[in-house]
């Protein structure tokens, strides 16, 4: 769960618009359609996927095709083609549809604010009706308001917590779960003696390495903005932050070479019992469960001297581009979603949150959940509103891995750089 606007990707996106979609209707590509045959419109969407990847039984694909197909029988004006890019690529391939001018009519994915300066995107209350807004958590719902006018629709939701593996703890004779990094250290360390090879998981990969980044720069009063709105990504909390965090990595306590691993793949050693902590979400449960890794805890993340009393909240988000001019049927579409039985699907089926209230209401008395659904009021957020997240958000993904290798104070300086740069 993430996003930005890089610039790249060498493919033929009038091509890719048709590859890979579900769906059916019209044929044309990534700037929407005109009307096809019978007078029907064409919605052309992208969405990112959070499934396995083409051809896995949660695939991206699958799960749309279900909601279009439904979507379809009760609008047959009304056609919608779905391209499911994942998630390392659809900020290339999204960001030069752009530049082509070959925009979609929908595009699910991390982030929304970089369109909004090209103005580019509906505003949400042209697209969206007032009683499916009205249902939409508030706290993220504002999340999706650039200058007070929100143009971002908040997709689904997640929020991070501390698995660690039971058996393993017992085997190394650790009592409890840890609170702080200094218990967090000593029970790595037990972990290790007891032949744990990744004592602590820590995926700081291309795919999300700001997410894990965010959680421990939380526990150590950090992150990417200071209360005045300024870059403080090389702020001395951070700074020290990525020193203790290295100190883990030096001392084999962690995931080796963690600047090039992604979370899926530490999440599936966390299932295979080669992992006895690691960070996750509700999203990590089904990877747990297919491994069939049953005796897990769930607490809150360990900061530098207790446990956060905030965690990361994670947003993806849905908006509508306005170039094509289809606000009417992409309205039916987002309001399809949101009352339908869609949205309750994407929960049941990648156990990740709603974002409307009666979402969470329906989910409230699912016990593997809930320590996520009572996360999620106190939760902190990236710094969706700032266009500028948008370019330094792939720069984090890309480089922030380094800082628990090489001299984190010049990394996150770096880093600070590139964000000023920005603005």
């Amino acid at each position: 769960m993430n996003m930005k606007l890089v610039s790249g990707a060498a493919l033929g996106l009038a091509t890719m618009l048709v590859l890979s979609s579900c769906g059916s209707g019209g044929s044309g590509g990534g700037g929407g359609t005109q009307a096809s045959e019978g007078g029907a419109v064409t919605l052309n969407m992208v969405a990112a996927d959070y499934g396995d990847g083409p051809g896995k039984p949660n695939s991206g694909e699958t799960f749309w095709k279900g909601v279009v197909d439904e979507f379809q029988a009760a609008n047959p004006n009304i056609k919608v083609k779905v391209q499911v890019i994942n998630w390392n690529d659809i900020d290339k391939q999204v960001a030069t549809m752009v530049q082509n001018g070959q925009v979609p009519d929908i595009l699910q994915t991390g982030d929304y604010s970089g369109f909004v300066a090209d103005k580019l995107l509906y505003k949400v209350d042209e697209v969206l009706s007032p009683n499916v807004s009205g249902d939409m958590l508030q706290k993220f719902a504002d999340f999706g308001k650039v200058d007070g006018t929100a143009y971002g629709i908040p997709f689904v939701s997640s929020a991070r917590a501390l698995f660690y593996n039971k058996d393993l703890f017992e085997k190394a004779g650790i009592a409890e779960p840890p609170k702080s990094w200094d218990e967090l250290k000593a029970a790595a360390e037990k972990l290790k003696k007891a032949g744990v090879t990744q004592p602590f998981g820590l995926p700081l990969g291309q795919e999300e390495a700001q997410a894990e980044s965010f959680l421990w720069m939380l526990g150590n009063g950090g992150t990417y903005k200071d209360a005045a709105g300024k870059w403080a990504i090389n702020s001395p909390q951070n700074v020290e932050t990525f020193t203790y965090m290295k100190g883990l990595v030096d001392a084999g306590l962690t995931t080796p070479n963690p600047g090039t691993k992604d979370r899926k793949t530490v999440w599936e050693d966390f299932g295979a019992g080669k992992v006895g902590m690691v960070n996750g979400g509700p999203m990590s449960i089904p990877i747990f469960d297919a491994a069939g890794l049953k005796n897990y805890g769930v607490v809150p993340i360990p900061g530098k001297a207790g446990p956060l009393d905030t965690t990361l909240g994670v947003m993806d988000w849905i908006m509508a581009f306005n170039k094509n001019g289809h606000a009417a049927e992409i309205k039916k579409f987002f309001d399809f979603f949101y009352t339908g039985s869609a949205a309750q699907k994407i929960s049941d089926t990648y156990k990740l949150l709603p974002v409307t209230n009666g979402g969470i209401q329906k989910l409230s008395s699912d016990e593997k959940l809930k320590p996520f659904l009572d996360a999620l009021p106190n939760a902190s957020f990236y710094p969706f509103q700032d266009p500028k997240w948008a370019e330094v958000n792939p720069a984090i993904k890309q480089t922030i891995g380094g800082a628990v290798k090489d001299d984190p104070a010049k990394v996150l300086g770096e880093l600070q750089k590139t964000a000023e740069a920005a603005g």
